[in-house]
């Protein structure tokens, strides 16, 4: 899933909803539940995600939404394989990004 977000050093939870197509409250649940996410609060509590934790959330929303994962399974993939899951998710979506760019190109042609 390729996000549409500005580069930025913090995002709000409601720009991740929009940018994820899902409810706050998701992004909240994942956040109790999945210790790699851990978001800076503001002093009203706020939670700013770091472009790490979008990362982190991106891979989880792979494997629960996409891949169909199991919350526990999810934990259990991100525990065991964290560093090489992330390093192969941004490859692919660098990938799907080169093929969205050169299905543009044909259609200029």
């Amino acid at each position: 899933m390729q996000l549409n977000l500005p580069e930025k050093r913090y995002y709000s939870i409601g720009e991740l909803a929009k940018a994820f197509d899902v409810n706050a409250s998701l992004i909240r649940f994942w956040d109790k539940e999945f210790d790699e996410i851990n978001p800076k609060k503001n002093a009203k509590g706020d939670r700013m995600f770091r472009p790490d934790d979008v990362k982190t959330l991106q891979l989880i929303y792979h494997l629960v939404k996409e891949r169909g994962f199991t919350l526990e399974g999810a934990k259990v993939h991100l525990k065991e394989n964290k560093k090489k899951s992330l390093d192969k998710f941004e490859i692919i979506a660098k990938l799907e990004g080169v093929k969205r760019q050169l299905l543009d190109l044909k259609k200029e042609l």
